[in-house]
Parts: C-alpha cells; sequence; structure tokens
C-alpha cells in the first residue's frame, strides 16, 4: 500500500503510521512550506514530495500505477475556526478542502482521513455530505496534556475513543515543575474566551511569532513561554523531531500538526482489517 498525505505538513501521518505499526510501500506528501519539508526531509529522506495540492494531477490510467491505498489530509482550517473569523468556504484557505475532494475522486483509495477543526454545523455538515462519512470527534486531552478538540472524516474503523493516559501538563514540562497553574495565556495576552487548565495545556495554534505560544504561569516561578520540546511532548510527536529550524518554524509546524497519538490509535484499525 502506498500512502498520500495532503497538505503533509512535517509528516505528522507518517509519524503515525509507524507507531501504530502500520506496513506502507511509499509515503508521497504534498505540502509547500519549506520549512516543513526540511523537517519532514531530515526524518524521513525516502519521502516522496509532490508539491502543491493545487498542481497534483492523477490522470485516471495513472491512478492504478499509484496505488494509493491510503488518503490522508488536514486541511487548513483557518476559514472554519471558532478562533478565527469563520469565513467559512468563502475562505481561500479552506477552499483547498475541494482539493483535497478532488485527488480523492481521482484515486479512489480505499482508505481516507480527513482531519479539522470544530466549526459550525452547517459547513461540518458540507463537509460530511463530500467526504460520505460523518465524523469523529476527538479531544486530544486523551493522550496528551493538549486540550485539542478535532473532527476526523475517515472510513478507516474506529471501535473506540483512544483510552485516557492521564497525562498532564506538569508531566510534559521540562525540569522539576510540581505545580503548574494555569495555561491560558499566549505571549502575554489571554485568549478572548480564557479557558483556564490547571491539568492540560490550551491547543497550540497554528500562527507564527511570540503571540502564538502558549505560556504557563509555575507556582513560585513567574510565567514564562512553553519550549519547543514541550510543545513536541504536547502533539506525541518525537523529542527534538523539528530541530533543524528556528523555534519559531518549530511552534508554528507543531501548532498545523497532528495529535501523533490520536492518528496512530486511527490507523491501527487499518491492522484489523488486513
Amino acid at each position: 500500500m502506498n500512502v498520500l498525505s495532503l497538505f503533509d505538513g512535517m509528516s505528522c501521518g507518517r509519524i503515525a503510521l509507524d507507531r501504530a505499526g502500520v506496513s506502507y510501500e511509499k509515503y508521497y506528501a504534498s505540502e509547500i512550506d519549506k520549512y516543513a519539508i526540511k523537517v519532514s526531509s531530515a526524518n524521513y529522506p525516502d519521502t516522496v514530495q509532490v508539491g502543491d495540492i493545487r498542481n497534483v494531477k492523477i490522470a485516471d490510467n495513472q491512478s492504478d500505477g499509484l496505488n494509493i491505498g491510503l488518503l490522508i489530509g488536514g486541511s487548513p482550517c483557518q476559514g472554519f475556526s471558532f478562533a478565527g473569523k469563520q469565513l467559512n468556504f468563502n475562505d481561500p484557505r479552506s477552499e483547498l478542502f475541494f482539493e483535497f475532494i478532488r485527488i480523492k475522486e481521482e484515486i479512489q483509495p480505499k482508505y481516507f482521513l480527513l482531519e479539522n477543526v470544530k466549526m459550525k454545523q452547517e459547513s461540518q455538515d458540507i463537509i460530511s455530505k463530500y467526504m460520505g462519512v460523518e465524523p469523529i470527534e476527538i479531544d486530544s486531552s486523551l493522550v496528551s496534556a493538549q486540550s485539542r478538540r478535532r473532527l476526523y472524516w475517515t472510513n478507516i474503523p474506529i471501535l473506540s475513543l483512544p483510552k485516557d493516559k492521564g497525562i498532564f501538563l506538569k508531566d510534559i514540562l521540562l525540569g522539576d515543575v510540581k505545580e503548574p497553574m494555569l495555561s491560558n495565556i499566549y505571549g502575554g495576552f489571554k485568549e478572548k474566551k480564557p479557558r483556564v487548565h490547571f491539568n492540560k495545556s490550551v491547543t497550540l495554534r497554528a500562527a507564527s511569532g511570540g503571540g502564538s505560544i502558549p505560556s504557563v504561569t509555575l507556582r513560585g516561578s513567574g510565567i514564562r513561554k512553553l519550549d519547543p520540546l514541550e510543545c513536541e511532548r504536547l502533539q506525541t510527536v518525537p523529542e527534538g523531531y523539528t530541530e533543524g529550524v528556528s523555534n519559531t518554524q518549530r511552534y508554528r509546524m507543531l501548532g498545523n500538526g497532528w495529535t501523533v497519538d490520536v492518528i496512530a490509535h486511527i490507523f491501527r484499525g487499518l491492522l484489523k482489517e488486513n
């Protein structure tokens, strides 16, 4: 089986496949961010980069040759997110969802997975109509120290939600930290709708810049931003995976990425099928 990952980012999908123990032959990746490609290529040199999704053209007579058994992707979510302006399908970034649908129809993969944020029911229903399945909602807090609710449209059999691993914010912080008090602050600015989490981090954001980096208040130690390694732990990415680019880019791609252990849980459904 070959895999095609659209909006691949730093190849969290490939980490998840390996973690789930799913065998595959070639991993094709469509990505345009040079920093994400650099990180992905450093960790997986044999990944076949195919470029911008809008330029990925798969003729009918080539589909069998590619043998794409699994199509995955997390289309840009800024137009859907409750944290954004909610422009929905009028947002150029969200329109890329239809590129995913185009390629899905051309390839006709045996299995598929699309990830996106919680959104208005109207938008969710449109995506469900095109995907042909209803989404399942999974919160990354079950497998990590991060509260991150996401929707997953897939035909991979998912028998249950991931088991709660009981991982808390104090478990992923560097140093001997006993009592992180809260984590609803980004770069010194509270969220519009503050959510105080004594045990979990808020969702890592995709935006770049200091204002998108979550901070924690530590008892007796003041406020500090999370370290990139701590953010890797929040996304259950291997420690040091995003090294080789600036911290700004590390934060950005981690915010854009998937919580690997959630995706690995979904992919384990493939093992039951084969």
